[in-house]
């Protein structure tokens, strides 16, 4: 099963269990080279789902002191779609691999 690094409103029990119709279990983890800054979200949808008109987004820099606290989570292909249908055209998804070796997807600018 795929994993997913989650640095903002996907760490969110409601929004997790309206897309995913489960809590998802996570580990705590880092994602370096990476810094972090907020957007302006302009689908209704995803709003009501998080409650919130700004998420954040992060963007490489290769620097490794910058450095993005997040969530590992054990994800389905199917979750994964769903969550591709979430993000909106801001991000990307990209295959990462987090601090503790673990390898990832995350969505990115």
């Amino acid at each position: 099963m795929p994993n997913l690094f989650s640095y903002g409103t996907l760490q969110l029990s409601k929004v997790q269990t309206a897309l995913f119709k489960r809590y998802l279990k996570g580990q705590a983890d880092v994602l370096e080279g990476y810094c972090q800054m907020e957007i302006t979200i302009g689908d209704d949808t995803v709003v009501g789902l998080s409650d919130k008109a700004t998420h954040l987004i992060i963007k490489y820099t290769g620097n490794p002191k910058d450095q993005i606290k997040g969530v590992v989570y054990e994800v389905t292909e199917a979750e994964l779609a769903i969550a591709d249908q979430y993000e909106t055209a801001d991000y990307r998804r990209e295959l990462v691999v987090l601090a503790s070796g673990t390898e990832s997807w995350v969505y990115v600018k």
